[in-house]
């Protein structure tokens, strides 16, 4: 039989114990933090739409389609394969490289109106990824904020959003590409209303005071072919 003592003790192991499950119950799971979505499954388009203006008159083939477990932006006809999703605060890998000749394509962040500018691009911040410019801001009736601002984007007074304007903000560095056919990894960090852009482990441009924070994500058809074998966001604490 007990006695008083071990009782007493025994009651109180009892409830630390129930107190500290409670309080580990409560707390967040591993999996709830950093999680991490692979937006490409490597077989479909699953989680993706296309918009392409060619196509709501003509029946053409979507210039993005799967290939030998790739997904591929055929350049043309031009226009966008958009997430489904919504996405904010995330660290974006992007894998990608032109397999043929160099050319134009973009990574676009904080999509959400469609056919914006020009009829065909949607409202965004493009991180570029056209050769030789990898990193480069555009943005599209979105804006942003780096530091040199006039010395990267040129004079305040043709400072724009729209068609005519000027939007490109040149990135900080060169020579962070690999040579041509080689991958490159991209990663875009949105937190809040700033962006970092990494290629190849380069810093290659920061800003601020974007004017959105949260939105859907955008590959380009913008006339050049482009592989992209990893698209993988992690979500940021």
């Amino acid at each position: 039989m007990f006695n008083n003592i071990s009782y007493k003790l025994l009651i109180k192991s009892f409830a630390t114990a129930l107190v500290l499950l409670l309080i580990f119950a409560c707390q967040p799971t591993k999996e709830s933090n950093n999680k991490t979505i692979q937006l490409f499954n490597g077989t479909d388009l699953a989680g993706w739409h296309v918009d392409v203006p060619a196509m709501d008159t003509s029946d053409i083939q979507s210039p993005f389609v799967v290939r030998e477990g790739m997904l591929v932006s055929l350049g043309e006809p031009r226009g966008h394969l958009i997430t489904d999703s919504v996405f904010e605060n995330y660290r974006l890998e992007v894998e990608y490289r032109f397999a043929g000749e160099p050319g134009n394509c973009g990574v676009l962040v904080h999509v959400s109106k469609s056919r914006a500018l020009y009829s065909m691009f949607p409202k965004s911040v493009e991180v570029q990824m056209m050769h030789e410019n990898a990193g480069d801001f555009w943005v599209i009736v979105e804006d942003i904020t780096v530091p040199d601002m006039e010395a990267r984007r040129g004079p305040k007074e043709e400072w724009g959003i729209t068609e005519g304007k000027a939007r490109r903000i040149v990135n900080l560095t060169d020579g962070s590409e690999n040579p041509l056919g080689e991958w490159n990894t991209m990663i875009i960090e949105c937190a809040g209303n700033e962006i970092k852009v990494w290629v190849n482990g380069d810093l290659v441009n920061r800003g601020t005071n974007c004017t959105a924070s949260k939105g859907q994500l955008a590959l380009q058809a913008e006339g050049s072919e482009v592989e992209f074998r990893k698209l993988e966001l992690t979500l940021l604490d």
